[in-house]
Formats: C-alpha cells, structure tokens, sequence
C-alpha cells in the first residue's frame, strides 16, 4: 500500500480492479457508464451520510472508511469515463473557492 499515491495512481488501480471483474465488458451486468456511476456514487455518499444518522458520532470508523472509500473510488471512475483531469479540476476549483466568500450579508 502506497500512502502517497496520486490520483493518477489511484485511478489506474481502481481500472485495474473494474477489468478485472469484467465490468468493461460490453455484456457486463454492471455497465461503466458515466450515468451508472453518478448513481453510484451518489448511493455510496447516502451510505456515508447512514453513519450519522441519528447522532453526531462516529461509531465505527472502519465501516465509514470503507463508505468513504467507495465513494472516492465511484468518483475516480466517473471521472475518468467522462475524461475529466480530476486533480486540475481540484486545482481550478480550489482557486476559484479562494475568490468566493461565504457568510456575508447581501
């Protein structure tokens, strides 16, 4: 396990993985299309928000790892698919956040 891996590195291991199982396929049950994906992560995040459910707590770290794991791994792929550079789009986002401000009165 490489601790200081790059999008770049985590993408190309979670395409391994997807091939792997088949899922490129063209019969695959489980088709890789960016609609597919968006739906699944979007499971995988309501998944993450079950763990707060009815508290503030953080009960089982190792359950909510997993959770959050699968959505970065829905998010790399959706990426991808859709041949999005996610690390420059983290970046312009990033930069385009510094400009906005929050919590100001209109």
């Amino acid at each position: 396990m490489n601790k200081d891996a790059t999008i770049k590195e985590l993408t190309r291991q979670m395409h391994e993985l997807v091939k792997s199982k088949g899922w490129y396929e063209k019969d695959s049950k489980r088709p890789q299309t960016p609609r597919n994906l968006a739906i699944s992560l979007a499971i995988e995040a309501a998944e993450v928000l079950e763990h707060f459910q009815f508290g503030g707590e953080i009960k089982d770290q190792d359950e909510l790892g997993s959770e959050l794991a699968d959505v970065t791994l829905y998010l790399l792929q959706l990426a991808s698919v859709s041949g999005i550079d996610l690390e420059k789009a983290v970046f312009q986002k990033i930069e385009v956040n510094k400009m906005r401000e929050w919590d100001k009165e209109r």
